[in-house]
């Protein structure tokens, strides 16, 4: 499939934030996270003039139209549970799905993977996971956080603005399953205990914090030469705090949430060059919603993504410029080349889908259309 790239101005949305403890500012954050779902659920009542545009390309995209009202269950992780501030927000955005005939079920989860396990039994017919999670569902939005596949926010924002076209709907959809939205956290970056490390060579050996329901990075740190020490969301930013691991990798979100300059006081650093980016998902089971309501989603979202983007780099300009690596010129093309070659090695081992990457080797191209790789045919 040929995706033509597009570049128009959109506005954007309040960002996520990954989660720690349960202080003040740890309860605002996960308020404005909650203020993003409920804006995403609430939006297609607001949008209902636009819904004709939305619903001539139907048949590429939605399921069945449906009469009436319809009871449909979301998975909303929250890791408060059920009386979670992210829980008791979306709760409100129950009337304005009822005014668009949905009547929507909230199901509560503390732990991510349960949550997407119960999405899969059936158990509930939309789920907000993070990226990784929601790899399972599909192939293709599960190959956008690329390692360096997109380097800045001008090629996200081109990216996510093709994905947002009624053109890209095929790509959403696998199975019975479609993402119905893209919720970009930001990019995420290198942090080290020693600021000494800032070499592809000097990572090996290292211990790195990694996922343990992410095969991508497990891969990806074998690759580096660094040791692998299982974690989750829950536990990440514990293990480099107390100094249990040399390095982890996050968005700048999480920098104040987790409360991650512990771990850099000892002489650490956060390595400013973008390693990737990374994302939530709504993932639907497309048949059990109205016709459209995936589409619309995606489109809306696309609506407010410059708000979005002012949100996370409000999130970076609060990092401290002294535990900033500003790393040379010639180092940043070891690590794109470093990069590159190993998208392509997840690429032929069945990680990495061809066609994202593709489309995203040409949104790099389309900003920086001199760069080598875009006289070459690898990716």
């Amino acid at each position: 499939m040929t995706m033509p790239i597009s570049d128009s101005t959109q506005k954007g949305f309040a960002r996520p934030i990954p989660f720690r403890s349960q202080s003040a500012g740890y309860r605002l954050r996960l308020r404005a996270a909650a203020a993003l779902v409920v804006s995403l659920l609430a939006m297609p009542v607001v949008a209902e003039t636009a819904a004709p545009a939305a619903k001539a390309d139907a048949p590429a995209q939605a399921g069945a139209p449906m009469t009436g009202m319809v009871e449909r269950t979301f998975c909303i992780w929250d890791p408060v549970g059920s009386s979670g501030p992210i829980v008791s927000l979306v709760r409100n955005a129950q009337p304005a799905m009822l005014a668009i005939g949905v009547k929507l079920n909230i199901q509560a989860y503390t732990d991510e993977n349960i949550a997407a396990n119960d999405f899969k039994g059936g158990n509930c017919d939309g789920v907000l996971i993070t990226e990784v999670n929601a790899r399972q569902f599909n192939a293709f939005t599960g190959t956008l956080g690329a390692i360096g596949a997109i380097p800045g926010d001008k090629e996200l924002k081109t990216l996510l603005t093709t994905l947002a076209q009624p053109k890209a709907a095929k790509l959403m959809r696998q199975g019975p399953y479609e993402v119905a939205g893209i919720l970009p956290i930001g990019s995420v970056f290198i942090f080290v205990r020693d600021r000494s490390v800032d070499t592809v060579e000097e990572l090996q050996g290292k211990k790195m914090a990694v996922f343990e329901n992410d095969p991508v990075a497990m891969n990806m740190v074998r690759r580096i030469g660094g040791s692998v020490v299982g974690s989750s969301l829950a536990n990440f930013s514990g293990q480099f705090n107390n100094g249990s691991v040399d390095v982890i990798f996050a968005p700048a979100v999480a920098y104040n949430t987790m409360e991650l300059y512990k771990g850099l006081q000892s002489g650490g650093g956060i390595l400013d060059f973008p390693l990737l980016q990374t994302s939530m998902q709504i993932v639907i089971a497309w048949e059990k919603f109205p016709e459209g309501f995936g589409q619309l989603m995606r489109s809306l979202l696309m609506q407010r993504f410059s708000e979005f983007q002012s949100m996370v780099q409000q999130a970076q300009s609060e990092i401290p410029a002294e535990n900033w690596i500003r790393l040379p010129e010639e180092r940043k093309e070891e690590y794109r080349n470093f990069m590159r070659d190993s998208r392509i090695a997840l690429m032929k081992e069945g990680l990495y889908d061809a066609k994202a990457l593709r489309l995203m080797k040409k949104v790099r191209c389309k900003h920086s259309p001199a760069a080598a790789e875009c006289s070459s045919s690898e990716e």
